[in-house]
């Protein structure tokens, strides 16, 4: 099956996964989605996750949800760029659009990978905003 938006897919995934208190929720593989986790394990948001190859050249990704005091950590989590409209912000945008005044985080696609706002306002690039997540 093709996605016109993989990653809007895997973030209504979660978010719904969260919202029925599953413990893990399991998504096709994509690249993007691969990084998009990445930034979301090493800030907290997610547990963890792994790539499982089902078959020859066909993988998923299970997401370990994580919870505190029987909540979702993730409260809100929205995608910005959609496939008809591309938003990007410079390093100053960035400095000055903090989502929920630094509680939460932008994800950014840059010329340097898939990374925080908070990275890509230390290493001073912009880039296209994949998701804000709170």
């Amino acid at each position: 099956m093709s996605f016109s938006d993989p990653v809007a897919d895997m973030l209504t995934r979660i978010r719904n996964g969260q919202m029925a208190r599953l413990a893990s929720v399991v998504l096709p593989y994509s690249k993007l989605n691969l990084s998009v986790l990445k930034v979301l394990e090493e800030e907290g948001y997610i547990k963890s996750f792994a790539v499982e190859e089902l078959r020859k050249n066909i993988k998923e990704i299970k997401i370990i949800l994580s919870y505190h005091k029987n909540s979702g950590v993730i409260k809100k989590i929205n995608k910005v760029t959609k496939p008809g409209l591309r938003v990007y912000f410079s390093v100053a945008e960035l400095k000055l659009k903090k989502f929920y005044n630094g509680l939460g985080i932008h994800i950014v696609s840059t010329s340097k990978g898939v990374m925080s706002d908070k990275e890509a306002r230390k290493l001073n690039i912009g880039g296209e905003v994949i998701c804000n997540v709170y």
